[in-house]
């Protein structure tokens, strides 16, 4: 995993520099999209991000590569059906509380969001279900429980600026983990003329059986190209652990990553 994720640090660096940027019209399009969790367009980002600082020692780290496609469906009447899926491939090292290094396939989360076209300067929101999947290949690696519960999102799109806030509640119902768990992101992006955009937000999940928190805060940029005919958006920044869970990652870390993109 390190190996692969040196390999996408040189391929982003290589991207930015050489790839051809969309016309501007269709790049301030694609990134409004792209800042909308709901929006009406095809997109798998693969998502990178390194976390350190983790163990009763402090020792560990952990690589986790995302995989997110997003698929809107049109339902008619004016409202579409926007599959969001988080496939999380992991790697984490020096955790003597574990006995070994592991590497595998995470636990999947699914989220739906019904959510009705937007008009011009209008609010844009959706809600649905979630669901958390015990696909974990390796025990450290995820919680060997089925959970359940709703999520939503709600945003604001203003020229440049957008600000939103997107979060969902899960409950086990199956399994021997006890899940009872907020998560909660708020973000705001702004995009500029030359296809930029910079994100600020928190990723802060509260777990109610445990009562304790984690809280990255990341600053995220993002740049538009234009890869043999596809639009791609190369991204990378850091993130502070502003809380963070007992042996849980703390500290500063990293994500980075492209995302292909399908408009219509």
């Amino acid at each position: 995993m390190i190996q692969v994720a040196r390999a996408a640090v040189a391929g982003v660096a290589a991207a930015l520099l050489a790839s051809p940027s969309l016309a501007q019209s269709d790049s301030t399009d694609l990134q409004k999209q792209l800042s909308n969790p709901v929006a009406s367009l095809i997109s798998v980002p693969f998502q990178f991000n390194f976390d350190d600082n983790i163990g009763p020692k402090g020792k560990g780290e952990r690589w986790t590569m995302n995989i997110q496609p997003v698929i809107p469906f049109d339902l008619g009447g004016g409202w579409n059906l926007i599959s969001r899926t988080i496939v999380p491939v992991v790697s984490q090292y020096n955790l003597p509380s574990q006995g070994q290094d592991d590497w595998g396939l995470g636990d999947v989360t699914q989220s739906f969001f019904f959510s009705p076209a937007p008009t011009a300067g209008g609010l844009i929101w959706g809600v649905g279900p979630a669901f958390l999947f015990p696909t974990a290949t390796e025990d450290n690696l995820g919680l060997d429980t089925f959970a359940a519960g709703v999520t939503g999102v709600m945003l604001k799109q203003s020229g440049p600026w957008t600000m939103g806030v997107l979060a969902n509640h899960l409950w086990d119902w199956d399994g021997p983990a006890e899940i009872d768990a907020t998560f909660t992101q708020p973000f705001l992006a702004y995009a500029y003329d030359n296809g930029w955009t910079a994100t600020l937000q928190a990723e802060w999940t509260h777990d109610w059986v445990s009562d304790t928190d984690s809280a990255p805060v990341g600053l995220i940029g993002s740049k538009l190209s234009n890869i043999g005919g596809t639009p791609v958006s190369w991204f990378g920044g850091v993130r502070y652990y502003a809380d963070s869970t007992p042996n849980g990652p703390d500290g500063w870390g990293a994500r980075f990553g492209v995302t292909l993109l399908f408009p219509k």
